[in-house]
């Protein structure tokens, strides 16, 4: 990992250097700003925030589903680019979509049969992906209203945007009180703080779902850029996407990503696995040797140079390939969106977990404080 962070520090170095010499506009330090973005049908009015630094790297995100909106970022040449897919507008977002830059919750990814017993009482939970369900059901985190709060920071600036989840909604237990911070530091980092309580035992599950596309959001598919994970294993699932509750070693199969792989490398490959996500749609388990903040991912588009590179504190991280985009959603700017026209990197906890003890523990209890923190890092290589 040595050499990895290494390239890291120069290709961010050099994106400060390349985009502080071509965008003269971009603020001295961090900013944020507030604007009204449209009001939903209750006639409640919904904001967007804009984060800024002065690399020219811009994230906008909206008090609606805690949704990221945008995030643009220079490529080789210094030339910015929106690199998450979504829409151009607040109606587009109220539609249905395949939860494009949205904050997941309470329970990121899927649970079987929708249904989950704790503490000797069993949950029922909305199905709505087949059986089972997905992050967090009909109304999950990503379809209420959020308040926020804007903040800046000699290095840094950011928003945070809270949500009070009471007591059954979505069929899940307790209050639970979230506390979501996107900040966008100089140093090109976008970090997501998560931290929730409850007043009853619940299981809680966070992630962001940000769809990338290094190239430019509806430019062409993902299938040349090139993926690494730090993660020896993942969790192999069912037809239905649940997993099986085993942890397979990624050796020898399509699933390696230890070292860069163009993600369309072994996509087609007959692979059982594969054939159930229709690609890549799977719990990736990190190789963690410390507590902490560690490396997940990196991605690199060759075409534009431009990079990602993420760290959590989660132990997984969903690998999804944009394998349900089959050209019939029309995002921003007029693009149309292909199949794999872009992928997502979920940090999480492991899928159904609420009902596999031999997977790392949701449950959050009174008294206690869930955490979690992902660092996304956008850079350039030449």
């Amino acid at each position: 990992m040595s050499s990895l962070r290494s390239c890291l520090i120069v290709s961010v170095a050099t994106l400060a250097s390349c985009a502080t010499q071509r965008h003269m506009e971009s603020p001295v330090t961090p900013t944020v700003t507030r604007a009204p973005y449209g009001r939903l049908p209750d006639g409640r009015a919904v904001d967007v925030f804009t984060l800024a630094n002065p690399s020219g790297v811009v994230v906008r995100a909206m008090t609606y589903g805690a949704i990221i909106t945008a995030v643009r970022t220079p490529d080789r040449a210094g030339h910015l680019e929106d690199i998450t897919l979504g829409f151009d507008s607040l109606p587009g977002y109220l539609g249905e979509h395949p939860y494009f830059g949205a904050l997941i919750g309470r329970y990121a990814n899927r649970i079987a049969r929708g249904q989950f017993t704790l503490d000797g009482v069993t949950y029922n939970l909305a199905r709505n992906n087949g059986p089972n369900s997905l992050h967090g059901g009909r109304r999950g985190f990503d379809k209420v209203l959020w308040t926020a709060e804007p903040f800046t920071r000699s290095d840094a600036a950011g928003v945070t945007f809270h949500y009070t989840s009471p007591d059954g909604e979505e069929g899940y237990p307790g209050t639970l009180a979230v506390r979501v911070t996107y900040t966008l530091t100089a140093r090109n980092e976008l970090v997501v703080d998560y931290e929730a309580t409850t007043d009853k035992a619940t299981p809680v599950n966070l992630s962001q779902h940000a769809y990338w596309n290094l190239r430019g959001e509806g430019r062409g598919d993902i299938l040349d850029h090139v993926v690494e994970l730090d993660a020896s294993s993942f969790t192999p699932v069912d037809s239905t996407l649940i997993p099986t509750g085993k942890v397979t070693s990624v050796i020898g199969t399509p699933f390696d990503f230890r070292t860069p792989t163009r993600v369309g490398a072994r996509i087609n490959e007959p692979n059982e696995q594969l054939r159930f996500g229709g690609g890549y749609d799977h719990n990736f388990v990190l190789d963690r040797r410390t507590a902490g903040l560690a490396h997940a991912a990196r991605v690199v588009d060759p075409g534009s140079g431009r990079t990602l590179d993420i760290s959590t504190t989660e132990p997984g991280v969903q690998f999804y390939t944009g394998n349900f985009l089959d050209g019939t959603i029309t995002g921003k700017s007029g693009h149309v969106y292909p199949h794999r026209g872009a992928l997502v990197l979920e940090t999480q906890h492991f899928p159904d977990s609420p009902n596999h003890v031999e997977f790392p523990s949701t449950i959050l209890r009174p008294g206690a404080v869930y955490r979690s923190q992902t660092v996304f890092q956008f850079g350039v290589v030449h």
